[in-house]
């Protein structure tokens, strides 16, 4: 966050596209967007959600059979 305001990120492997997640990091939220829709609201999530998440995606325990 800075002055208030998430700072929003997103992967490089996302170049110069407008179609990617961002993501910006709270002191206990992480908040998600559509880059091509900023202007819409951001889903939220607790730290320790967002994690159990990511550590699904590494796994690969959530791609499809």
């Amino acid at each position: 966050m800075r002055a208030g305001q998430p700072l929003w990120r997103r992967s490089s492997k996302c170049g110069n596209e407008n179609e990617c997640v961002e993501v910006a990091v709270g002191r206990d939220r992480v908040h998600i967007r559509d880059s091509k829709a900023p202007a819409r609201p951001a889903l939220t999530f607790t730290a320790g959600v967002w994690s159990a998440f990511l550590d699904s995606v590494r796994a690969g325990e959530l791609q499809s059979p």
